[in-house]
């Protein structure tokens, strides 16, 4: 969704190992010592702490874990009634927000280019400034990474943010403190709240597996890191402690080594209460490495090791091999769990498994199905923020509700909306908040806090209702994720949905994994002259399709779609060419993806429309059928 989601931990210790956090300006102070300290000594608390205890963790450890869940439910309360307040005013709190990045940003360069200090109102923002895109920021992006200050914005940034480039060229975002920690008071504790009211079994002492990992940064000519901007064990230092995996397996350079010690490390705790990532798809790829891997690691549980396959510097090696203890019970147990087959594994190798923390919606939608049907069955699942490079933009209230929907945060950005029909006209008109409809896709326009003014977003969303005054969304498409040959201008979401309609059709069939390209990028290589789709897809299940099965794709999709049903009764466009690719052959185009775009295993996500040659062409040598 969006460009790339920032991870659901954002330091818990901005809220937690601190007594003063600063909101609006005002200091506010977290509950008094005493309440605090009879509620940490109640017997609730205390026997959740001492049964605990049994997991060999100090009790220290223990004891810090509880006060931090206790403090951030108590914010998450606070921050909820707030935004609710909030709701209740829409108009005016975007106004207000308008005016407070216009009014903060009036003595840059580009404030007083466009002159912010005159700006009164939201009408004379509309008026006076430009709906822009990435191309008008990168010059002055340039100029920041070479060391110019207040260019943009009155803060020095702290990171140069790449975007995940799903839908064209990754551009470089500010990224600021202040933006941090309104991430973390306006997502993070609002959606923490809302997982706890859900499913008040997470608000434990049990351990989370967070799959995260060490990205690469690199340096500005003027010194400012660039890379990711999503939650890294780096800037979740403080809170390593709630997590199974130690803090010197994020030294590890290799993913592939990082998440062996994520799974051996999970492995060894059966109490383990949630699995965490930015996107359902890394907790998808965690599963196919754990089936693949098995035996060598219920093998280091049994003998106290770490397989000698893991290239691990000496140092790193030995502090790990400290934390492991020869368990022939533990591994007899997993043994025999596993032997049973990989449906259900996770509630079986993890018995009190109470949640799956991930994005699960948008380009993440088929791995998070193919968990809940396999690896997770009967674990629940939630996807907590919409966001993006950009900041955060929503948040799901709703965590049992099968289908992902976001109230859009009034206070995160200024946001405007592009009616669907108009995405082509040259100069859009938009609508604000209060001016959307039920029912009706927009894109997003959005003026944030680190330097996007009515920036185009790229992301189609749908309302589909309201929270007292504020919109509710479902995230549709990003606009660079589209097929159209001929103008026909097929979704991600609409190809999808044929896809699994014809996939069910298939017996025995399970989607793994797809992508799509448009005929015109790969040329002569593949034949034929009417434009089509070319659709790549890895099943588990079955190894050939007759030409009648995967002639059905091409009948869901006209059925879905009266326009591309038009095209291709008129003989404009061609039937789809479906090529089966080769166990693993998606995984393997990850690797080249994220080696190509410089993307962090944190935020990658596959892309459903390759734009690319190359990429179209690796899957075509990796097709089997």
């Amino acid at each position: 969704m969006g460009c790339s989601w920032i991870g659901v931990a954002v330091p818990l210790c901005l809220a937690v190992l601190s007594l003063f956090i600063a909101i609006n300006g005002q200091t506010l102070a977290m509950p008094p010592p005493l309440p605090t300290v009879v509620g940490v000594l109640s017997l609730a608390g205390m026997a959740v702490l001492w049964r605990e205890i049994s997991s060999k963790r100090t009790l220290g450890s223990l004891l810090s874990q509880y006060v931090a869940v206790k403090a951030v439910g108590w914010l998450g309360r606070r921050q909820r009634k707030k935004l609710e307040a909030d709701t209740l005013k829409v108009m005016q709190v975007q106004e207000e927000t308008l005016l407070k990045r216009l009014r903060k940003n009036a003595d840059t360069f580009y404030g007083r280019k466009y002159n912010f200090r005159c700006i009164k109102d939201s009408a004379g923002f509309r008026a006076r400034h430009p709906i822009t895109t990435y191309d008008h920021y990168r010059e002055l992006v340039e100029r920041i990474a070479a060391g110019e200050e207040k260019v943009i914005i009155a803060e020095k940034p702290l990171i140069l943010a790449m975007t995940s480039g799903t839908s064209g060229k990754s551009a470089m975002l500010l990224s600021t403190k202040d933006t941090n920690t309104e991430f973390f008071l306006q997502g993070v504790a609002v959606c923490l709240d809302a997982m706890q009211k859900a499913f008040p079994e997470s608000d434990s002492l049990q351990r989370t597996t967070k799959f995260f990992y060490t990205p690469t940064f690199r340096q500005s000519e003027a010194g400012i890191p660039i890379g990711p901007n999503s939650s890294t064990p780096a800037s979740s230092r403080h809170m390593l402690n709630l997590y199974t995996t130690p803090g010197p397996a994020f030294e590890v350079p290799s993913e592939r080594d990082t998440l062996y010690l994520h799974l051996l490390f999970a492995l060894k705790d059966p109490s383990v209460g949630t699995l965490e990532s930015n996107f359902a798809s890394t907790v998808f790829y965690a599963f196919t490495a754990l089936q693949e891997h098995w035996q060598e690691l219920v093998k280091d549980i049994e003998q106290g090791t770490i397989s000698r396959s893991l290239s691990l510097e000496p140092k790193v090696r030995r502090r790990l091999e400290v934390l492991m203890k020869p368990d022939a019970e533990r591994a007899a147990q997993l043994r025999a769990h596993f032997q049973e087959g990989f449906g259900g594994i996770a509630k079986r190798l993890w018995p009190r498994l109470n949640l799956v923390l991930a994005v699960d919606s948008g380009s993440n939608q088929i791995y998070g199905e193919m968990l809940r049907e396999n690896y997770c069955k009967g674990v629940p699942f939630y996807s907590p923020f919409y966001a993006a490079t950009e900041g955060l933009i929503g948040v799901n209230l709703w965590p049992q509700e099968p289908h992902r929907r976001y109230l859009l945060c009034p206070r995160s950005m200024f946001c405007e909306f592009l009616p669907e029909s108009s995405l082509d006209e040259e100069i859009p008109q938009t609508l604000l908040m209060e001016e959307v409809k039920e029912g009706e896709s927009y894109e997003l326009v959005i003026t944030n806090a680190t330097g996007l003014f009515r920036y185009r977003l790229g992301d189609i969303v749908k309302v589909i209702g309201f929270h007292n005054q504020c919109p509710v969304v479902e995230f549709q498409y990003r606009r660079g994720q589209m097929l159209n040959v001929r103008g026909e201008k097929v979704s991600e979401v609409l190809f999808l949905g044929a896809l699994i309609k014809a996939v069910a059709q298939w017996p025995g069939a399970q989607l793994v994994d797809y992508s799509c390209a448009e005929s015109g990028i790969l040329g002569d290589s593949i034949g034929g002259s009417d434009p089509h789709y070319q659709v790549f897809i890895e099943l588990k299940g079955v190894r050939n399709l007759t030409e009648e099965q995967r002639y059905k794709l091409d009948i869901c999709l006209q059925k879905d779609s009266a326009v591309y049903k038009s095209f291709r009764i008129k003989g404009s466009i061609g039937p789809m060419r479906v090529q089966l690719v080769s166990e693993g052959a998606f995984k393997e185009l990850r690797k080249q993806m994220m080696a190509y775009t410089s993307t962090s295993a944190n935020t990658f996500k596959m892309h459903r429309v390759l734009r690319r040659k190359e990429y179209a062409e690796f899957l075509l040598g990796r097709t089997v059928s």
